[in-house]
C-alpha cells in the first residue's frame, strides 16, 4: 500500500464522510422546518439512554478524522472545545475539520507504517499508524457518522443509504 492509497482511505474518506454528514444535517434542518419544530430539539436526541446524543456523535466524528491524520503524520490537530449548541455551530465545526484535512498531502502520511500512536487510556500501549488507522480510527469514525445518521432517521428525517454513501466515483 502506498502513500496515495493511504491518503485516499484517510483524508479523502474523512472529507467525503463529513461532507455527506453536512448534507444529511441540511435535510434534517428542512425536516424540522417542515414539521415546524426547532432543529435544536434533535441535538440531544439519542438512540438509547446510555449512548451519546447527536451533538456528541458529530463532535466525535470530527475529532476522529482530524486526530487520526494528525497522529499518523506527526502533526498537531486543531482543538475544538465541544461547545456547539446549534446547527450552525455544528456545521462550522464540520467545515473547519474538512478545511484542516485539505492542508494534507500524500507525502504527509509517509510514516504511517512506522509511527507509534498511543493515547493515555491505552496505559502505555501503542499501535503503529496503519494499525491505528484500520483498527481504531476508521471504525470509530464510521460508527459515529452512522449513529448520527441513525438518530436523525429514527426521528423521522427522510434520509437513506444514498445520503449516507454520497456521490460515487462511477466509471463508464
Amino acid at each position: 500500500m502506498n502513500e496515495s492509497m493511504i491518503f485516499e482511505i484517510t483524508v479523502q474518506s474523512f472529507q467525503k464522510g463529513l461532507g455527506n454528514l453536512l448534507k444529511i444535517l441540511e435535510k434534517a434542518e428542512l425536516h424540522a422546518d417542515t414539521k415546524k419544530f426547532p432543529f435544536e430539539n434533535l441535538l440531544n436526541a439519542r438512540l438509547f439512554p446510555d449512548q451519546f446524543h447527536l451533538t456528541k456523535q458529530i463532535q466525535i466524528a470530527c475529532d476522529t478524522a482530524k486526530l487520526c491524520v494528525a497522529r499518523i503524520s506527526g502533526k498537531e490537530a486543531p482543538k475544538h472545545d465541544d461547545t456547539e449548541s446549534n446547527l450552525e455551530e455544528l456545521k462550522q465545526r464540520i467545515q473547519s475539520v474538512i478545511q484542516y484535512l485539505e492542508t494534507y498531502t500524500e507525502s504527509d502520511l509517509k510514516s504511517v507504517f512506522a509511527i507509534k500512536v498511543s493515547q493515555p487510556r491505552w496505559e502505555g500501549k501503542y499501535l503503529l499508524g496503519f494499525e491505528y488507522l484500520t483498527h481504531h480510527a476508521l471504525p470509530n469514525f464510521y460508527f459515529h457518522i452512522t449513529t448520527a445518521y441513525a438518530i436523525l432517521r429514527h426521528n423521522g428525517v427522510e434520509i437513506g443509504k444514498k445520503d449516507y454513501l454520497g456521490e460515487m466515483p462511477f466509471k463508464k
